[in-house]
């Protein structure tokens, strides 16, 4: 036999005798906030979300092209393309927060 499919069949008898050990993470994204929360939904005017929920907390500048505009609320984030909602995000809400130093 050829020295490199000797090789590569060692390789695959080494390989088999390895115990295979995987662990599966879920992370649950869609849970990170309370679902009673209300988010602006998609299309709706900057004007509108103003009128619903009030000033942001922060209101972050146009970046990119076509402008995407963030407003930061305490429990959310709103994306704006130009001056209508694209995406809204909940933060999130550590189940057991840090300590204060």
């Amino acid at each position: 036999m050829r020295p490199h499919l000797l090789r590569l069949i060692g390789l695959f008898t080494f390989s088999l005798a390895l115990p295979a050990a995987a662990e599966t993470i879920e992370i649950p994204l869609g849970q990170q906030g309370p679902s009673a929360i209300e988010l602006p939904q998609r299309g709706q005017s900057q004007r509108a979300v103003l009128e619903r929920f009030g000033l942001a907390d922060e209101e972050h500048a146009p970046v990119g092209q076509p402008p995407i505009t963030r407003w930061d609320y305490r429990e959310f984030s709103v994306y704006f393309e130009y001056d209508h909602v694209v995406n809204s995000v909940t933060h999130h809400q550590p189940r057991h927060p840090l300590p204060k130093e």
